[in-house]
């Protein structure tokens, strides 16, 4: 296979009770999950604690920076050492840094405790999804992985309410505590149930490469995150962020071309099948990333209701896309990976186009239902794109390229902040937060949705039409 070479390890063994793994994976992935979502309600509670209110948009920031930037380096060791040891120094950190953050005393600290529990988030996200993929088939992924994306289905709904309810009646140090036994559970579990043989032949680790990458994504994703807030785009600060992370960025290519072990090789840009699945998951990451940030707004500052309703219509998104996730394997085998994707992107541009006619007098029916027609078609699209590039390497590169598929969807959702941002912003100009300026907000975003939909329908063009095909490829 192309991209492996001879210090590579190779799996000789795999044996695991996959019942309770798959459970330990879907623990893990509602770690994460919710952790992404149970803040939103608390910050009142956190701010009026250890004070700190025009710092705290960072708590969720560097949670996903620290988490997209390590998500390659993280595949790239499990392709070395093994799913194994990567998924329990993940839940470690995660655990470390839930305890810390129970224990913070200042805004500071609480910020910089969540960058540690987003390195062990960095691990968890892609090591699920790699392990689902080495234990099921390819005929049965898309049923696993379907119960490891309703993890965050569940986590978007029920992650603001938790964090209400610690918040409200405990104290928001619950938030996160609450993770020490679930997470002593999930290391439990993978200990005890997971088991995986890996022969191992001198590792070379490429620690300039991977300097390289973790400070050039760094920069980039900093300056996508928060360009446009707290710098101006045209700023010398936000320029020379953004420039130092692509010169660094430039400089890992050229490192990584004559690198023994490249912690991501280059030749998974190189290959259309894994091209094609990572435009998707951009795509599909900013896509997601626009409603879950406009959607609740809309709902509540156009039609009038409240926080409860508004998070209804969304996570129809979060219910849809799970349900049609685990029944696309029935799609995929039957009529191949590419009619699956095809079908479901169809059905999230049908979704997009009906996001135009969203104004002040929609019903929020309508919205829910708008919302669960995309989440059916993310959940078609998503799972067989993903599948498809995890069953063109084998063992040894799927870790890498998993990583980078997640991390591509990553990088989607944080470009997708700065568009959609820098729109936001252009429609609203100077003027109030008024019902028809944030319609036309939601108009504007829609309009890039729907050409997001059709960046898709070209991504998924280029998979193969069968498994028997794909085999044939990776042979």
């Amino acid at each position: 296979m192309s991209g492996t070479t001879s210090s590579v390890r190779a799996r000789v063994g795999l044996r695991s009770d996959r019942g309770p793994v798959l459970l330990a994976m879907m623990l893990s992935t509602a770690l994460i999950a919710l952790d992404s979502t149970i803040l939103a309600t608390a910050v009142p509670s956190i701010v009026a604690d250890v004070g700190g209110f025009a710092e705290f948009p960072w708590l969720f920031s560097v949670y996903l920076l620290a988490q997209a930037v390590t998500v390659p380096l993280y595949g790239k060791l499990a392709d070395q050492f093994g799913r194994k040891p990567i998924m329990l120094v993940g839940i470690g950190l995660f655990l470390l840094g839930s305890v810390l953050c129970g224990l913070a005393w200042n805004m500071g600290t609480l910020i910089g405790f969540r960058v540690i529990q987003g390195l062990g988030a960095g691990a968890i996200a892609p090591m699920t999804m790699t392990i689902a993929g080495d234990i099921y088939t390819t005929e049965e992924r898309a049923k696993a992985q379907g119960y490891l994306a309703s993890m965050w289905g569940v986590a978007s709904v029920v992650g603001p309410t938790l964090g209400g309810v610690f918040s409200e009646y405990t104290s928001w140090r619950w938030i996160f505590l609450v993770n020490v036994p679930l997470c002593l559970l999930a290391a439990a579990m993978v200990m005890r149930n997971f088991a995986e043989r890996v022969e191992r032949v001198h590792p070379r680790i490429d620690y300039t490469g991977a300097t390289l990458l973790t400070g050039g994504l760094t920069l980039v994703i900093l300056a996508l995150l928060e360009g446009g807030q707290l710098w101006p785009w045209t700023s010398p600060a936000g320029l020379g962020i953004a420039t130092g992370g692509l010169v660094l960025l430039v400089a890992f290519a050229f490192v990584e071309r004559s690198a023994a072990e490249p912690v991501l090789p280059l030749w998974v840009f190189r290959r259309r099948l894994l091209v094609s699945s990572g435009v998707a998951s951009a795509a599909i990451g900013a896509v997601v990333l626009g409603l879950t940030s406009y959607i609740p707004t809309y709902v509540q500052e156009v039609l009038g209701y409240g926080p409860l309703v508004a998070g209804f219509a969304l996570a129809t998104l979060s219910i849809g896309w799970p349900v049609a996730a685990s029944q696309s394997g029935r799609i995929y085998l039957r009529f191949g990976f590419r009619v699956c994707a095809l079908i479901g992107t169809s059905i999230a541009f049908g979704g997009s186009l009906l996001l135009l006619l969203l104004d002040e007098h929609t019903s929020v029916w309508q919205v829910a239902g708008t919302c669960l027609l995309i989440g059916v078609g993310m959940g078609l699209t998503n799972s067989p794109t993903l599948i498809a590039a995890q069953s063109s390497v084998g063992w040894g590169e799927r870790g890498v390229v998993t990583a980078n598929n997640m991390f591509l969807r990553s990088m989607g959702s944080a470009v997708g902040v700065a568009v959609f941002g820098a729109l936001a912003n252009a429609a609203l100009g100077s003027g109030h937060r008024t019902p028809e300026a944030l319609t036309d907000v939601v108009q504007h975003i829609a309009v890039v949705i729907v050409g997001l939909a059709l960046v898709l329908l070209l991504a998924v063009a280029a998979l193969p039409r069968s498994l028997q095909d794909l085999r044939a490829t990776a042979a």
